[in-house]
Parts: C-alpha cells; sequence; structure tokens
C-alpha cells in the first residue's frame, strides 16, 4: 500500500517522544509544553476545598471556618494550598465553633415586629428598650453619675434580644454546623411567651414551643446529639418555662418539659432545680464599647467616698409572708443616718433609672440583696457596678445561680447573713456588719469590682482583650457543659445521664453553712 503523504500540519505525533514524526526527519517539534501547561491549567481549577469540607466533624474540624472560605474563593493559589498542607495554622476556634439557627421569623424578628403586644394587659410599652441592640435608649445624665455613651435605659427582660445580637458578633460564628462544637437557637421565649401572661389559655401559651420543636428535630444538626449539643437563652426567670400541670390557672409555659427541649440546655436571669438549666446575669444598664471604658468607670469606683453604712433599694412584699424585705426596711429605718432607703414602692421613685440607683450604691458600703419576687434580683448586679458590697439571706439569690460569673468562695466578695424562717428574725444588720473589720470590708470591695466586666454585657463592638464579658462567660461555660456530653458519647456512656435531673438541694441552707458570716 502506497503511503499516505501528510502535509506539515497534519504529521502525527509520537505519543513516546512527544515530537512530530517526519519521513525525512527534518523538523523536530516539541509539544510537550503546551500539553503540561494544559494539565496544569485544569488541575489548579479543581475546587481543592471539597476534598475537606465534608460533614464528617472530624474532617471538618481540621481547618477553620475563615480558611475554608479562604480556599473556597481562590482556589487556584496552590502555594498557599500547600502552606497548609506543609504547616498548617493553629485554630483558634478549635472546640469554640457556635452554629447560628437561622429560625423562621415567627420565633424571633417577628415578635419584635408586634412589641406593642409583648406587654399587653400592662401600662408598660416595651418598644423604646429594642433600640441599641435591646440595650434600650441612651441614659440622660446631666449631672455626670455615670460615664457617658455607656449607660442605657435597659429593660431586665431583654436578654434574649441582646444575647442574639451579640452572637451575631462572636468571633467563633460558623455557617459551616459539622464544624460547631455547640449550636445556638436564638427562640425569643420570653417575649413571646410575655403576649400571653394574662388572660391566655395553656395551650395557646405553649403553641410556639411544639411548633419550634417540631422545626429543630427536622433540622439535620438535632441527630448528631439529639440535640443536647443545642442551647438558647431566656431573658425570664427558668421557672416562667416550668409549668408542671395542665391546670388553666397555673403561671407560665410548658416549654421546658417537652421530650425535646428536656434534651436542650437553656441559660436565663434565673436557674431552675434542674440541671440543664443554667443562670446567667441579668442585663444591667452599663454596655461599655472598650475596656477603657470598665477601667475608668471601675477607678471611680475605687476612689468613692461611702457615706452610709448599708443600703437597700425596693419595695416591701406583703403578698409573700415568708418575705424578709418588712424587716430589713424595719432595720433600716432605725439605723438613722447608717442606712439608706431607696423607696421603689408605688413609683415614689424610679428604681430603674440607673442614675438614681447609683447614686445610692455608690455611696454605700453594703447593698441589702434579700429575694424578690423569686429568688434573684438585678439589683445585687447593680450593687456590683457601684463596688458595693452585697449581703445576701438566701443561697438562692446568688450562690446556687450565677456559677460562671461569681466566685466559687462566696465569702470572698459578700456577706452571707441566713434566714430560714423570718418568724425567727433574729439578725441585727447593722451590729452584724458594724463587726466586719475595715481590712476586710476593702478586700471585699475590691474583689467586687474586679467582677465588674463579668456581670456586662459589653458593646457588640467591645474587644474583651483577656476582660470577658458577661456573654463570653456565658459561652464559655456552655460549650465546657456541651463538651462534657460528648465526652460521655465517646466513651460509649449514655450522654443523657443525669442531664436534665432534679436538684433541689442547691436551693437549700445547707451546702452553704460555712458561708456564714462568722
Amino acid at each position: 500500500m502506497k503511503p499516505k503523504n501528510y502535509s506539515p500540519t497534519e504529521k502525527p505525533i509520537s505519543v513516546v517522544t512527544g515530537k512530530f514524526r517526519s519521513s525525512n526527519k527534518h523538523s523536530n517539534v516539541w509539544f510537550v509544553v503546551p500539553l503540561f501547561i494544559l494539565l496544569c491549567f485544569i488541575l489548579l481549577c479543581f475546587d481543592y476545598s471539597a476534598l475537606y469540607i465534608t460533614d464528617t466533624e472530624e474532617t471538618a474540624s481540621s481547618f477553620s471556618d475563615t480558611t475554608q472560605k479562604s480556599l473556597s474563593r481562590e482556589p487556584t493559589k496552590d502555594v498557599n494550598f500547600s502552606r497548609l498542607l506543609d504547616d498548617p495554622l493553629p485554630d483558634s476556634c478549635s472546640g469554640r465553633y457556635i452554629y447560628l439557627h437561622d429560625l423562621p421569623g415567627r420565633f424571633n424578628s417577628d415578635l419584635l415586629q408586634s412589641c406593642s403586644l409583648i406587654t399587653r394587659g400592662t401600662e408598660n410599652n416595651i418598644c423604646p428598650y429594642l433600640d441599641n441592640f435591646g440595650f434600650g435608649p441612651e441614659i440622660m445624665d446631666p449631672d455626670n453619675v455615670l460615664l457617658k455613651q455607656s449607660w442605657f435605659s435597659t429593660n431586665q427582660f431583654m436578654l434574649e434580644v441582646i444575647f442574639h445580637n451579640k452572637m451575631k458578633k462572636y468571633t467563633c460564628l460558623t455557617h459551616n454546623s459539622s464544624l460547631a462544637s455547640a449550636v445556638f437557637i436564638p427562640f425569643y421565649a420570653g417575649i413571646d411567651m410575655s403576649r400571653y401572661l394574662w388572660g391566655f389559655n395553656i395551650s395557646v401559651r405553649d403553641s410556639s414551643s411544639h411548633e419550634l420543636m417540631d422545626w429543630l428535630v427536622k433540622q439535620r444538626e438535632w441527630s448528631r446529639m439529639s440535640g443536647r449539643d443545642h442551647f438558647f437563652v431566656a431573658g425570664r426567670i427558668a421557672w416562667d418555662f416550668r409549668r408542671q400541670t395542665d391546670n388553666e390557672s397555673d403561671w407560665g409555659s410548658k416549654l421546658r418539659f417537652l421530650p425535646e427541649s428536656q434534651n436542650m440546655s437553656m441559660m436565663s436571669i434565673e436557674s431552675s432545680s434542674w440541671n440543664n438549666d443554667y443562670a446567667i446575669p441579668y442585663p444591667t444598664c452599663f454596655h461599655p464599647s472598650s475596656v477603657d471604658e470598665i477601667s475608668e468607670w471601675q477607678d471611680r469606683m475605687r476612689s468613692q467616698k461611702r457615706m452610709y453604712l448599708f443600703a437597700f433599694a425596693g419595695a416591701p412584699r406583703p403578698e409573700y409572708k415568708d418575705s424578709v424585705r418588712g424587716k430589713i426596711i424595719d432595720e433600716c429605718l432605725e439605723s438613722d443616718d447608717q442606712c439608706y432607703l431607696l423607696d421603689c414602692n408605688y413609683g415614689k421613685v424610679n428604681c430603674d433609672n440607673p442614675v438614681n440607683v447609683m447614686k445610692v450604691f455608690r455611696n454605700s458600703v453594703f447593698c441589702l440583696q434579700p429575694p424578690g419576687d423569686s429568688y434573684t434580683r438585678r439589683s445585687m448586679f447593680d450593687s456590683i457596678l457601684a463596688g458595693c458590697i452585697p449581703v445576701f439571706f438566701h443561697p438562692g439569690t446568688a450562690y446556687a445561680q450565677y456559677k460562671w460569673h461569681l466566685p466559687k468562695n462566696h465569702k470572698s466578695y459578700s456577706v452571707y447573713l441566713p434566714v430560714k424562717d423570718v418568724k425567727e428574725w433574729d439578725i441585727k444588720i447593722k451590729e452584724r456588719l458594724l463587726e466586719i473589720s475595715e481590712e476586710r470590708v476593702v478586700r471585699l470591695r475590691e474583689e467586687v469590682i474586679k467582677l465588674i466586666p463579668s456581670v456586662v454585657y459589653a458593646n457588640p463592638s467591645y474587644g474583651s482583650e483577656g476582660n470577658e464579658d458577661a456573654f463570653e462567660l456565658a459561652v464559655k461555660g456552655m460549650l465546657e457543659k456541651i463538651e462534657e456530653v460528648r465526652e460521655m458519647m465517646r466513651q460509649g456512656k449514655d450522654g443523657g445521664e443525669g442531664f436534665d435531673d432534679r436538684d433541689d438541694y442547691k436551693y437549700t441552707f445547707s451546702p452553704y453553712e460555712a458561708q456564714v458570716l462568722t
């Protein structure tokens, strides 16, 4: 057969040498270089990040969320990719990632849009308190009692809104739920329930709770730990969500007794007897934007001259037969000029205005903190802000509550005068406080002032620089609790063991007898 004659552009290529074949062997043109460039282009276009972003926690935890985004956005940077493989950067968010669920609006934002319904049946208008990240309107302070631009008229029930806005700025927030050590549920449980506290049957009060649980269990994140890595924040006391019967006359909702909710953790301004309820501080009116602002305020309180031995801000509770408030008010009135009584009864003084409260507390050595409508009260955190040593009468007011935010050694920052039965009241408050040496008073006050950063919810722009605020300490505590459950599961144990058990003992006087002033 006669061989075919090829034109110069048609000559076949040898797959071995990469040269054009030529019958006369005149022309030797290399093709390897363009072929190599083509192969490199294909490899560089391949998305390496897909190799590492998976649904398994073990693989995902190798890279930070920021690193993943960088790899996805810039797939052609093979130099950076090689550096990550050879010398991976430490992940400062390892073990701290939180996934923020994007809930349907009916569980949070829609509630704020209809804020006029939140306090239906009362004379209070809650809407202005939603301004400034939930901090409320800025305080007018012509007397310079407070630090300008750091104090707001904050409603004590706005914790859900404040915490959610802080979480949006959380350093280790991730959009990849497989990275997350915890899942945050931004459900405004307290605001939702506040709409139905008066004049509504239990099915209405419980409706949002049922709807939320139905939604959550359908999400892929739920199956990983059956919800035990999920948590939410409530701006009311935990007891408001633990209605134990279906009697229409009983108070609150049944949220925390729903089976799915029992697998979750809740942080609120006051905990209950159940182990998966945790107390975090009430929102005060001080929301600093920097560490310098906190330091400036602390210095003010250290140098403050205090005219009164002790003070009480509040009103009697005659409707509560076991309340010690009446006795405290009597003793204060009998103490002449050594006690300052700020009477909050029937609107005599606006005790929600921090200017009025700080004027009293900053001028007092000790601040009396009896239980209020429940065990706890915001006033105890106001006293800490003022450098006023808190005096407690029941362990449920602080010692059994804020374990992530207050020292375990309660005697280091407070005075404890237990009253087990008001009928047996035999405390002479003034005499007991006068027994405390000046040296110890100075130590107690300094410890109280040091606590200020840990009990404030700082502006979302706040850089803690080692001084963690109440939000950061709460998140840290919750992550540690969830990790304990995760470790149990790794060991093959039941992660639900003791998770939602009840512990009434912590509210009794016995565990705290060593804290009594001697």
